[in-house]
């Protein structure tokens, strides 16, 4: 158990926090650290120096993963795992994924000027490509480890100018020695801002994280017919453009059938030819569900092609719809969720336990080792926007529970 003394640097958490959202950093207060960039690259190497400066030992995997690690007493023990990821979106915040990477070196900071050796081994971990906003491929580099994408084939995924994941992993540096697959771990910790508006409303401090929702992941492609808009009567229209509309539709219905819990979204649409005097003759589109419940994703898999073929269907166009991934529902390991809780009380802080509305890769850690998930608050819930924001106190607050479970579970009697 963790020590009154025992504490992380506050301003030190935030000033690193400062110093990574300088790279990448937009007009607008956020970041733009796209996965595999030049910028990307910058961020890495920061990461990298200060993990070294803290005396500790990186390598990195085929699929770009950082591993920075800390020895324990009893190097035969599993190393305990902690962290999260440093890309962005295009117009992301500075926090979402940073907090949990550089709260996780000021853990390893403080571990070292309070001379702490814990029994364990730890490694905090920069996962690569979390957003998938380059690539179109979230939770790639913790979903390679885990085993559930294939290495080759995630290499092969293009950008949308044509660069491969192994062209751009190869053009930054960052294609490791190091095998892309699960190795034998005691646990995984993630600590994260919530995302959501739930912690701040109820003025809680920390979100004892319980698992992940179930996903289900959608391309639509529509194809009706390019036409003249002056000249092409109702009769004779086969407008993608509508069917897409009525989908949409279909999707924000589904949604709000299922209530609060519900979460259903098109965020990704293009229109062709993207003429004002052409009716659209395709429409490419993203479509994906959320749900707590697995059973109802589950529902929802089944309900929505079928309805969604019969809209097209009624306008005269054809659907083609891949279904792209289905999450299951991802319970989080009961003792590792036990010591965040138990961090929390022992600090005094406000909390309340709450699922994962947003995917992390501790969904897919938590395939392979025992995982737990912490959850600071952010300004209005405001996530995957510029405008992103924590407060200092939030940030300290999330990286001491961080610490204190790591401690107890590198420690832990076996």
């Amino acid at each position: 158990m963790s020590g009154t003394n025992q504490r992380i640097d506050d301003r030190r958490l935030w000033d690193a926090l400062m110093d990574m959202a300088r790279i990448g950093a937009t007009p607008k207060g956020g970041v733009k650290r796209l996965t595999l960039t030049e910028v990307d690259r910058a961020g890495r190497d920061q990461f990298r120096r200060w993990c070294e400066e803290a005396g500790l030992t990186v390598r990195v995997d085929e699929i770009g993963n950082m591993f920075a690690r800390r020895p324990g007493r009893d190097p035969a023990r599993k190393p305990v795992l902690f962290g999260s990821h440093l890309d962005s979106q295009p117009t992301g915040g500075k926090f979402d994924g940073a907090l949990g990477v550089i709260a996780g070196l000021e853990v390893m900071r403080t571990l070292r000027d309070l001379n702490i050796e814990t029994e364990a081994p730890l490694e905090l971990i920069n996962w690569t490509d979390e957003e998938g906003s380059r690539f179109g491929h979230s939770l790639m580099g913790s979903g390679v480890w885990a085993g559930v994408y294939d290495p080759d084939e995630t290499y092969a995924i293009k950008d949308l100018e044509g660069t491969s994941v192994i062209e751009a992993l190869e053009g930054i540096g960052y294609r490791g020695d190091a095998p892309a697959r699960p190795f034998e771990a005691d646990s995984y910790f993630e600590l994260h801002i919530e995302q959501g508006p739930i912690l701040e409303r109820e003025g809680k401090r920390i979100g004892i994280v319980t698992g992940g929702q179930a996903q289900v992941w959608y391309d639509a492609v529509l194809t009706g017919q390019d036409s003249h808009a002056g000249t092409t009567p109702p009769s004779a229209r086969r407008d993608a453009l509508l069917g897409a509309a009525r989908i949409v539709e279909l999707v924000d219905s589904l949604m709000r059938q299922r209530g609060e819990d519900g979460r259903g979204t098109v965020g990704r649409l293009q229109v062709f030819p993207n003429s004002c005097n052409v009716v659209p003759g395709e429409v490419r589109f993203s479509v994906e569900f959320r749900h707590p419940s697995g059973a109802e994703i589950e529902a929802l898999a089944e309900e929505f092609p079928k309805r969604a073929g019969e809209i097209a269907a009624a306008v005269g166009l054809s659907l083609e719809l891949r279904e792209l991934f289905r999450i299951p529902a991802q319970p989080f390991d009961a003792e590792c969720v036990g010591l965040v809780r138990d961090a929390a009380a022992r600090l005094g802080l406000p909390a309340r336990d709450i699922i994962s509305g947003a995917g992390h890769d501790a969904i897919y850690v938590a395939r392979r080792v025992p995982t737990a998930m912490i959850f600071t608050p952010c300004k209005d819930g405001l996530s995957h926007n510029e405008a992103e924001s924590i407060l200092p106190e939030e940030a300290a607050d999330g990286c001491q529970v961080l610490f204190e479970a790591v401690l107890a579970r590198a420690n832990r009697l076996l």
